[in-house]
């Protein structure tokens, strides 16, 4: 086998993903969360596994910095808590792990982002139509849709068939919204 071939290949697959992103969409929930942490909003994040550490990714672009010095910007990745995840998923269920989190913590217009390569993660869809009842403006990132696709208000779907290159295309996503929610909300000439 050549290794470099193969490299090549899974290099090659991962670009393709990406292209597969719908640019206007990127904008379009880029101007979702601009407006609503103009008007003090949060945003909140969850997802498991791969999809947990990209919510978390992104929670950090929002709160620390992307590319510009400036305020942080209030996001929770709410599947970091271990303690509140293993409680809630003791005494409640691993299916109620986020939902019971955004029964404490959303407020109308505030955007949660739900993360599910299969777009059928029992927990995240509770969650999302929990968001929706309670006001939120939902953004889904899956793969080729599923349940989170067809409830979300707006998604990000990469529809191939596999999860490495799924989740290389939403971190990917991510950062193009973390940089355009940045550009609009502050002034050039912040950079480091």
């Amino acid at each position: 086998m050549d290794r470099a071939s193969e490299a090549r290949k899974q290099i090659e697959a991962s670009i393709a993903a990406k292209r597969a992103l719908n640019p206007q969409v990127l904008v379009t929930i880029a101007g979702a969360l601009t407006s609503a942490l103009r008007n003090g909003k949060k945003v909140l994040l969850f997802g498991n596994g791969g999809s947990a550490a990209d919510a978390q990714h992104i929670a950090a672009e929002l709160m620390g910095r992307f590319q510009l010095n400036r305020p942080p910007l209030p996001a929770i990745a709410v599947n970091t808590n271990v303690s509140v995840l293993t409680a809630i998923a003791n005494d409640y269920g691993y299916e109620q792990v986020f939902l019971r989190q955004l029964q404490g913590l959303v407020q109308p217009g505030d955007v949660v982002i739900g993360l599910s390569t299969s777009g059928n993660s029992p927990n995240v869809v509770m969650a999302m139509e929990e968001a929706k009842k309670r006001g939120a403006v939902t953004v889904a990132f899956v793969g080729g849709g599923g349940k989170l696709g067809h409830i979300a208000d707006h998604t990000v779907s990469v529809p191939v068939g596999d999860v490495p290159r799924i989740q290389e295309a939403h971190i990917t996503a991510g950062h193009v919204i973390c940089y355009l929610v940045e550009q609009e909300l502050f002034a050039e000439g912040n950079k480091p």
